[in-house]
């Protein structure tokens, strides 16, 4: 970080550590967030959790709420932890701490404290569920600076809810309110952990007016856009500034929650599935335990893997730490229906998602006195079945020979100017579409992947992957373009589209692709597009052109990047410029054979390396054209020839593959897309799919198995032994299947 960077967030940050004399406690010594459970020789509580649940409560709700019914349902769930109302906005207990509001029907009762009895009576660990984002009249009036403000000084109010205020990061509110009441819970409850709803999140940043921020703008030189702006100078100042910010927060927090209470974690809310803003890399450094806050699909189109996608991205920065992810019982999307529950099969395939991508479900419904409570019963079947299956959802080490690069600086900051919509040549673009389009490629070709994120290509991170692609990973760090190539030197092989490499990580263009040798052709300009009506033509056999009958032409990408030539013999597919398409009388090709090539199709030594300079990845997503698909899935399987596949599965439908090294044994989940509700929310009912012939290879091929498992269907497989695989048939898949070797 620039000295001056540094120096703006010293001037926000300046004795944020003191406390009102009322309320600070002895300092003690902060230790790591697994020291307790170091001293002992065990791991901490929640790294070993493996389901938990939440009950949101409204402000009404001391006055119905049924405790024991609650914590009997939640214990009947077999749940190792429950979230639980704490204090922020409104305090379910009797606070002590100046300016947080006690929740007006509270009556005399302590809800936090009877609710935290109740669920260790039943065995539950507590969560105590914070909010620091809003604030009544009275914290404003008494601490004015504590608020966000607007470019016109007024302090920002909620939308829905307009007598709460904002309050900002950069305040003492974070510093020192928010401590004070922690402080305050450990000491009367001794929580096993807080959480904070709404914060810090991975979305974009946002822009606040206040007195401190304005100092801070003041430091960096000016006031950064509104909206995100790679190519601002300012924004990447505040972009530092702000991950510090956050970072800072988080360690202040965690050693806070510790103090007297060594065990106990502190985790914030963060998701967002592949659309991320926020460094991840430096959230997943930080966080001993990543929220994913993606309760279902929020986007009526979105696809139905989300909750998957949102599994990988999260395990691409923590590794081995805990991931948890939130499921909605309530109906997500827009509108959303917060006491209106989701349809069983939606919320299943969610619960499904988070199991199979390595993740721990997190239950959550809100309000305590229901009056739809057709979410309850489906909820506790799944739970009960991954209670009786818990030792097959310990993962160890995933199976997968593939990786995906996870671009986070291209979704962060791709095309963005400081406006709410992104551009490309004047067409509004989602950078998300170019790994969806892969996404759905490797799904139609039943490939079992992970997610490396591109900050994390260190030679320890890549030695399991033989394969590693990257959908227009346009905006890399040198480091990182120096890491793919010497994956490529060290044999692996490489997909790579569009404008990969062709800008730094803040998206200033080099002269040239950072990865050209590789392509071993060059940029020759800005990228051309959008062209609709062009093809690219077929000129040589290649195995990532097979079974394409009957033409010699498959449609082209919307945008491409124009390259040098290559030599006739290794032109496997040519670009063919777009031409008219109305009226039918002028629809013809101007020209029919070029030397510009559609493809970039090489082997060098044992690494191959697939470039496509068009977005044949977005193309394929957004006009769901299946030779886009085939194209791209038939080169996947091409750069991974001859590295066995962990898993093969034939049979009609859509799902997802995931292969684990877990503690019982391999396992092989399966999660069924199939649905006509597959890219529109929500899923009515399942479509079973089956049979379905499995060969999973053996991690280790002196294995014998002595049975394999259908958890779900709760039935012995057969199964032959042959060649270090295991070969049996799948009957049946509904929601969902795990294949259990033993």
């Amino acid at each position: 970080m620039s000295q001056v960077t540094r120096r703006a967030f010293m001037a926000a940050s300046a004795a944020t550590l003191t406390l009102p004399a009322s309320l600070a406690e002895p300092a003690r010594e902060r230790s790591s967030p697994a020291a307790g459970a170091a001293a002992n020789g065990s791991r901490p509580w929640y790294e070993t959790m493996r389901r938990c649940g939440q009950l949101n409560l409204n402000e009404i709700d001391p006055r119905t709420i049924n405790i024991a019914a609650w914590m009997d349902y939640w214990a009947r769930l077999k749940m190792d932890a429950v979230l639980i109302n704490g204090g922020g906005i409104l305090a379910f207990y009797p606070t002590q701490v100046p300016y947080q509001r006690q929740c007006p029907y509270l009556d005399g009762r302590d809800i936090f404290g009877e609710m935290s009895a109740a669920a260790r009576a039943r065995g539950l660990r507590v969560v105590a569920r914070m909010d620091c984002n809003f604030a009544y009249q009275e914290a404003l009036d008494a601490h004015p600076e504590w608020f966000a403000r607007n470019r016109d000084g007024s302090v920002r109010r909620n939308a829905d809810s307009p007598w709460l205020f904002q309050t900002c990061m950069f305040s003492r509110y974070f510093t020192e309110q928010m401590p004070a009441i922690y402080r305050e819970i450990n000491r009367r409850y001794s929580p096993d952990g807080f959480f904070t709803n709404g914060w810090p999140s991975t979305g974009p940043l946002t822009v606040c007016y206040c007195d401190n921020c304005r100092k801070i703008y003041h430091a960096i030189g000016g006031t950064p856009p509104e909206f995100t702006d790679a190519a601002s100078p300012v924004y990447r100042k505040f972009y530092a500034v702000s991950m510090e910010r956050i970072a800072h927060i988080w360690k202040l927090w965690s050693g806070v929650v510790r103090e007297g209470h060594p065990d106990s974690v502190y985790v914030g809310n963060l998701g967002g599935g592949l659309r991320t803003v926020k460094d991840l890399k430096t959230l997943g450094e930080t966080a001993a335990w990543f929220n994913a806050d993606n309760q279902g699909r929020w986007n009526p189109d979105s696809p139905l893997w989300e909750c998957a996608q949102q599994g990988r991205v999260a395990r691409s920065v923590m590794g081995d730490k805990t991931v948890t992810n939130v499921t909605g019982a309530y109906c997500t999307g827009y509108p959303d229906w917060r006491h209106s529950s989701k349809p069983a099969a939606e919320m299943q395939l969610w619960l499904a998602q988070t199991a199979a991508s390595g993740m721990v479900p997190w239950l959550h419904w809100l309000g305590a006195s229901p009056r739809d409570i057709r979410w309850q019963a489906p909820a506790r079947r799944f739970y009960d079945w991954l209670a009786e299956n818990q030792a097959h959802f310990v993962n160890r080490r995933s199976l997968a020979r593939i990786a995906v690069l996870y671009p986070q600086s291209t979704i962060a900051f791709y095309r963005a100017r400081g406006e709410r919509e992104r551009k490309l040549q004047g067409l509004a673009i989602d950078p998300v579409d170019y790994l969806q389009g892969l996404y759905y490629a490797l799904l139609e070709g039943r490939f079992a992947f992970d997610f490396i994120h591109q900050e994390n290509l260190t030679p320890e991170a890549l030695r399991p992957y033989t394969t590693l692609l990257a959908p227009n990973a346009a905006y890399l760090r040198d480091g990182e373009c120096a890491a793919l190539r010497n994956f490529v030197t060290a044999g692996g092989s490489l997909l790579a589209t569009f404008e990969t490499s062709r800008y730094n990580e803040w998206g200033e263009a080099r002269e040239d692709f950072g990865l050209r040798e590789l392509w071993q052709v060059s940029a020759l300009g800005d990228a051309i597009g959008p062209k609709d009506n062009s093809y690219m033509r077929m000129n040589l056999p290649h195995p990532a052109l097979a079974g394409f009958r009957g033409t010699r032409m498959l449609p082209g990408p919307q945008f491409r990047v124009p390259v040098s030539h290559l030599p006739a013999g290794e032109l496997y597919m040519s670009v063919i410029p777009a031409y008219p398409a109305f009226p039918p009388e002028m629809v013809w090709p101007r020209v029919r054979h070029t030397l510009e090539p559609a493809a970039v199709l090489r082997q060098q030594g044992r690494a191959r390396v697939a470039y496509f300079p068009g977005d044949i990845d977005r193309t394929a997503w957004i006009s769901g054209n299946p030779d886009l698909n085939r194209l791209l899935a038939q080169t996947v399987a091409w750069l991974a020839e001859g590295t066995p596949a962990p898993a093969r599965v034939r049979g009609a439908g859509i799902f997802e593959l995931f292969a684990w090294e877990t503690e019982a044994g391999p396992a092989l989940h399966i999660v069924n897309y199939t649905n006509p509700n597959m890219t529109k929310a929500y899923a009515r009912r399942l479509y079973p799919i089956g049979p379905l012939r499995v060969t999973f290879r053996l991690p280790d091929p002196t294995l014998k198995p002595r049975r394999v498992r259908a958890l779900r269907a709760g039935a012995n497989l057969p199964f032959t032994l042959r060649d270090g695989a295991v070969h049996c048939t799948v009957p049946r898949v509904e929601d969902y299947e795990v294949i259990a070797i033993e």
